[in-house]
């Protein structure tokens, strides 16, 4: 009886707690979704082939070398909602989208819907992940990562000085 009585006092604190008052009046919730708007992070960024002309590379009008047009080093995921390793690596490419914002873009084409970027790029296989330095090749990794190797990829491939 006596643990009853603590819990439903606990009970009682707990929920005239979340319904505290800060000085000013409010409930304090406010400045917490002001502070959460104001922190902004970037995640994956899903690319249409027009997009993908315009932020990555114009394979159609520069048909003889690879000029990136980025401000920053990308990885390019190629994956099919479908697909069961592509499943797997999207929240580590979000995460890692989150922890390298404002150093690299992560950017994922779905090869069903662009089908012809997919093409372009010789995807038989998914996920293929597409790594563009600011200077230098493009690689291509395909198949499934993990966040170890794809910290590496991006420490190694896309963030090292040529």
């Amino acid at each position: 009886m006596k643990k009853r009585w603590i819990l439903l006092l606990a009970t009682i604190f707990a929920i005239s707690g979340c319904n505290a008052k800060t000085p000013d009046g409010s409930n304090g919730n406010a400045k917490k979704e002001e502070v959460t708007k104001n922190v902004k992070t970037m995640g994956a960024i899903h690319l249409t082939k027009d997009e993908f002309l315009k932020k990555v590379v114009n394979y159609e009008t520069n048909t003889k070398e690879w000029i990136y047009l980025g401000d920053k080093p990308c990885i390019i995921d190629f994956y099919a909602d479908w697909c069961g390793p592509c499943k797997a690596v999207a929240p580590i490419l979000e995460e890692l989208a989150k922890e390298y914002d404002g150093k690299i873009y992560v950017y994922k084409i779905n090869t069903d819907q662009e089908q012809e970027l997919a093409g372009a790029f010789g995807i038989r296989s998914i996920p293929s992940l597409l790594f563009v330095p600011m200077e230098g090749k493009p690689q291509m990794s395909a198949g499934a990562m993990s966040k170890t190797q794809l910290v590496e990829a991006i420490n190694s491939v896309l963030l090292t000085k040529k």
